[in-house]
């Protein structure tokens, strides 16, 4: 079933491009067909969120400090405290995402404890994306690690289009429990949305046929 809704990026700009692609992978994940549907864990994003404002709020107190107290201010413990205390949470939200994040663009998790682990980059001026995935059990064992690439041009058209059915088709084709998703969801729709990931009752599908 195609999305009715039109995205169009600058075709230009492989920022853009790989950012609504990094966007596309949530959705489709957490609309696979149950027992295959990952919930979303936002742990390294709250973190990620809490450095940076932490220290956009301590930057505010000391540029309000120094404008409603003067210059003289700036000498007091407390300043030279949020002073330091900015730097410091710069430098943990540099490292967070550099060494923790580490591109990673989604994280979920199984009702069945399974756990996968999604993480992308480009080189400039290519038209390649390129993933790493890692699919682990319920007790942590890898069952499967792999690095897949492809060119952009799979999901979108000239004009910047987006058309999320074939990433997730080559997403399907790629990594096996996706597949096994794509085979349920065929099964369940009768072949209607079988690499779309939606979570559809048959008899709907049957009512709209």
């Amino acid at each position: 079933m195609a999305s009715s809704e039109v995205h169009k990026v600058p075709v230009y700009s492989v920022n853009d491009i790989k950012s609504t692609t990094d966007d596309a992978l949530a959705p489709y994940l957490g609309s696979l067909p149950q027992p295959y549907t990952f919930a979303q864990d936002h742990t390294k994003t709250n973190v990620h969120l809490f450095l940076g404002y932490a220290a956009v709020a301590i930057a505010g107190f000391s540029f309000y400090a120094e404008r409603k107290l003067n210059w003289e201010a700036t000498h007091s413990p407390w300043i030279i405290a949020a002073v330091l205390s900015y730097f410091t949470l710069n430098s943990l939200l540099t490292y967070w995402v550099w060494a923790v994040e580490a591109g990673e663009v989604f994280r979920g998790k199984r009702k069945s404890g399974e756990t996968i682990s999604i993480r992308s980059s480009v080189q400039k001026h290519s038209p390649l994306y390129k993933l790493r995935v890692q699919y682990k059990s319920a007790q942590g064992k890898v069952l499967q690690e792999k690095e897949i690439e492809t060119s952009f041009t799979k999901w979108f058209a000239a004009d910047g289009t987006f058309h999320p059915e074939p990433l997730r088709a080559w997403l399907a084709g790629e990594i096996e429990v996706l597949g096994l998703a794509a085979k349920e969801t065929e099964k369940k729709t009768g072949g209607v949305a079988s690499l779309v990931g939606v979570q559809e009752d048959t008899k709907d599908v049957k009512r709209r046929k």
